[in-house]
């Protein structure tokens, strides 16, 4: 099996505070992944705005913000694995995230031999 990584992002930070039953729906869609073994890390489920938070560039310039090159943020991730991007991105479907306008940007995990 593969593990894929899935990234949760959303336009507007308004849409970071879910209602307790936005964040039952997403519970119950975390369960069902668990159930089936199929989840492989939460990590850090829910990643707050930065309130200060810097970049570091390649050559060594430094900016703020973590979210210089896109118009969204990244609300959270997991890791799953399944044997197949298609199956991930099937699984990815069903998150309540595209109900207040999110996305999921779903990568491979390469692993180091």
């Amino acid at each position: 099996m593969k593990e894929f990584a899935l990234i949760f992002r959303l336009k507007n930070i308004a849409d970071f505070q879910p209602s307790p039953e936005q964040m039952q729906e997403r519970m119950n869609w975390l369960a069902g992944i668990a159930a089936q073994n199929k989840l492989v890390d939460k990590g850090n489920t829910l990643l707050p705005v930065p309130e200060s938070a810097k970049t570091v560039r390649q050559d060594n310039m430094v900016t703020d913000g973590p979210y210089t090159e896109i118009k969204e943020f990244i609300s959270g991730y997991i890791v799953v694995q399944t044997n197949t991007i298609d199956e991930a991105v099937e699984m990815a479907k069903e998150n309540p995230i595209f109900k207040i306008g999110g996305s999921i940007e779903i990568r491979e995990v390469l692993k180091r031999s």
